[in-house]
């Protein structure tokens, strides 16, 4: 089977992988544009964050999906499945998603506070179990007048769940990220003569 990975199809959506400069560049440059923020893992994109990304989207201008780095998620066993670069070029991918942030810190709460978005969208489930770190986030929005609102939870999901029922196969598509990163081609791993031993 011949793979090539500049046909990936993905890679089209890159250039929606931001950074927080590229973020606050944009916000000098589009100063009347109400935007919101999503954080998750997603590391498994199921129906219910589709519903909590497209009600986040309806009410903004711009939708920033933040996803938390891998080292920092805590989650399971081998988690995350699918790396961070994947997890960003997937939710890429969705047309309702304007930019995407890989957030290198445990907690969102360093990206609220450099990206001061008009409004922060959690699922349904958090407004009876509000914890601490809801809290915590609610108070940084209040500090600069932006707004915590939920997302209807009209369906509720859990990728952990997903995951215990039938882990993803993703070899591939880690293998190809990595070749991808590094600029290595087929024909350069083909090329290499495992009988003999590196030095």
């Amino acid at each position: 089977m011949k793979f090539d990975i500049k046909e990936n199809k993905l890679r089209i959506y890159s250039k929606k992988v931001v950074d927080i400069n590229f973020i606050n560049s944009y916000k000098n440059k589009n100063k009347n544009k109400k935007i919101i923020l999503c954080h998750g893992v997603f590391d498994i994109v199921h129906p219910g964050h589709i519903r909590h990304l497209v009600y986040a989207k309806e009410k903004a201008d711009v939708l920033i999906v933040s996803i938390t780095a891998d080292i920092h998620i805590t989650k399971g066993i081998y988690r995350p499945h699918v790396p961070a670069n994947l997890r960003a070029l997937n939710l890429a991918a969705f047309e309702v998603v304007d930019f995407v942030i890989v957030d290198n810190n445990p907690e969102p709460y360093q990206i609220l506070k450099k990206i001061k978005p008009n409004f922060f969208a959690k699922g349904f489930e958090y407004i009876e179990k509000k914890n601490r770190k809801t809290n915590t986030e609610e108070k940084i929005l209040k500090s600069f007048g932006g707004k915590l609102i939920f997302t209807p939870g009209d369906y509720i999901n859990s990728s952990t769940k997903l995951i215990k029922i039938h882990e993803p196969d993703l070899k591939y598509e880690k293998l190809f990220s990595l070749l991808d990163k590094y600029k290595i081609t087929m024909v350069d791993l083909n090329s290499v003569d495992i009988s003999k031993p590196s030095v």
